[in-house]
């Protein structure tokens, strides 16, 4: 796997220094202590309130950083990528945020955290500080564990005791509160791939088609290897396990966590997948769906819930300063509106004929169908060799139509014809084509010649499609042809377009349109859509002039 890092010795400082540099003026700082001492803490703190520290291995982002701020956590202390941090590291960060009220610790329930953890928090005892200690122990992947692990289900008691903090509450009241939400909170992750730490080599466990339920957040094993299904399937197998924990009768608060790299399209479905189970009776609100306790770049995701009391929801849903925590939501079911239907078109543009343009637009349509096969030679030549095929299922589809055309009025045909090509004709020139003949319908309803509401169509066709003349297209055709057809009329109009076709052939690469990517030389090659422009010019003189 490839990463983003200059040195491995320095990943986590660059990155906490990074934090620092983008959460806004002052707002947090550091103590002076790098490599080995590793805090990040709240520059504003005021040491009457008693003081909120998480922390462990790097490698979880935003955890835990990420929230300290007003209402979160008052410090964080980071270890190495997915290693406790020092005893002399915590100690530093009590120190520096602890005064009269004293200091709470949380502390995901890892060996080397709940040791080092409480290692610092006895020895800052001994200094006189007042330190009590949370552990979180709520992943339920490992049902036979005496030490369940902490994980994503560890933020909603930075939470809970941030607010409490911020509220001036004191260490007795919000140890205790925080212990008892411990106990109520589960969690469950599920992911596709194990995750890569940078500097490290990289062998995924994973087959092709599975992935692996309650895997841990520094991708240790899960309980059991599970074959890629649907989502629904997924969260489904998820939300059965979970729902043994919960109690039928209480009400809880979700919180969907993505451990690294699943895109924001995905997690979406997940989380409508999840509120839409019958597992979401028990939900009141959600937090997420997002990245809050990440596993690097591991390819899943994890559910917690905590079972909420009016306390713990006034806590959930009051306002924080880190911008990582994602504010807590009710849950809302998708709300439909009507669509809004287009104004019934008046009589003038109801199916009316006029045999004139009849023959006129029968001619130009069996003109471009004819021309199927040489138009897609052309194309083949400079670009994907379908031009051919997308002009002909316009024109046929005009064909199928013409009958339901308002004939006798030029303007609502033109602005008719727009809205079959955008429909039937596909790619991009289907789009060109019904723009250019829906402006060109407006500015003739509005009063303008045909020949000027030609124009217009022209205009805002370019405005749209971005090319210009000499950009190797059918616009090098059109163009001309239209300014002729104002000034001189269709004869004039016809041996114009076939000008501007005829000197596309002697330009030697696109500029725009597909075959700008390609970069290929074309010199000697008439462009196919110019081509065709011409051609519905030259049928349009001969039917004229019949």
């Amino acid at each position: 796997m490839k990463h983003f890092f200059n040195r491995r010795e320095t990943i986590v400082s660059e990155a906490l220094d990074g934090l620092l540099r983008t959460s806004g003026a002052g707002d947090l700082v550091r103590l002076d202590g790098y490599p080995e001492i590793k805090v990040i803490l709240r520059a504003d703190w005021d040491k009457s309130k008693v003081s909120v520290v998480s922390g462990g291995g790097a490698g979880h982002e935003p955890s835990h950083a990420g929230f300290v701020g007003k209402g979160m956590l008052t410090a964080a202390v980071s270890g190495e990528i997915f290693a406790s941090p020092s005893v002399e590291a915590v100690l530093a960060a009590i120190r520096a945020v602890t005064g009269p009220a004293g200091c709470l610790l949380i502390v995901k329930n890892y060996t080397g955290d709940r040791l080092n953890f409480g290692l610092a928090a006895e020895r800052a005892r001994a200094e006189g500080f007042a330190v009590e200690m949370v552990i979180v122990a709520d992943d339920i992947a490992l049902p036979d564990i005496n030490q369940p692990r902490g994980v994503a289900g560890t933020l909603f008691v930075h939470k809970i005791a941030g607010h409490l903090s911020e509220t001036s509450h004191d260490l007795a009241e919000i140890a205790a509160v925080a212990r008892a939400a411990a106990k109520d909170i589960v969690s469950l992750g599920m992911s596709l791939s194990s995750c890569s730490i940078p500097g490290q080599p990289h062998e995924d466990r994973f087959g092709a088609d599975d992935g692996e339920l309650g895997l841990g957040i520094h991708g240790e094993p899960g309980v059991e290897r599970i074959a890629v299904q649907s989502a629904d399937r997924l969260v489904a197998i998820m939300a059965e396990r979970l729902s043994e924990r919960l109690d039928p009768r209480a009400a809880y608060a979700l919180l969907i966590n993505n451990l690294g790299s699943v895109p924001p399209l995905e997690m979406s479905l997940i989380a409508n997948a999840v509120l839409g189970s019958p597992f979401a009776k028990s939900v009141k609100m959600t937090i997420g769906p997002g990245p809050l306790m990440t596993a690097l770049n591991m390819n899943g995701f994890s559910l917690s819930l905590i079972r909420l009391d009016a306390a713990r929801q006034e806590a959930l849903l009051a306002p924080v300063g880190p911008h990582a925590w994602m504010p807590a939501k009710p849950i809302a079911a998708p709300v439909v509106v009507p669509i809004v239907k287009a104004a019934e078109q008046p009589a003038s543009h109801r199916a009316s004929q006029d045999a004139g343009t009849r023959r006129l637009i029968v001619a130009v349509c069996e003109r471009l169908i004819s021309l199927e096969a040489a138009l897609n030679g052309l194309d083949a030549k400079s670009g994907d060799g379908d031009t051919g095929s997308t002009v002909a299922t316009g024109a046929r589809s005009i064909l199928e139509r013409l009958d339901t055309l308002p004939l006798a009025n030029p303007a609502a045909t033109m602005g008719a014809m727009g809205d079959i090509l955008s429909s039937s004709m596909g790619g991009s020139s289907g789009v060109l084509l019904s723009i250019f003949f829906t402006a060109a319908a407006q500015a003739r309803s509005g009063g303008a010649s045909l020949a000027n509401a030609l124009l217009s169509g022209l205009e805002r066709m370019t405005f749209y499609g971005g090319a210009s003349p000499g950009d190797r297209t059918m616009i090098d055709a059109l163009e001309p042809a239209l300014k002729a057809l104002d000034a001189n009329g269709l004869e004039e109009a016809a041996r114009a377009a076939r000008v501007g076709a005829e000197a596309t052939s002697a330009m030697d690469k696109a500029k725009a349109g597909r075959s700008a990517y390609i970069g290929a030389k074309l010199q000697g090659v008439i462009d196919p859509g110019a081509h065709a422009v011409a051609e519905a010019f030259a049928a349009a003189v001969k039917i004229a002039s019949a």
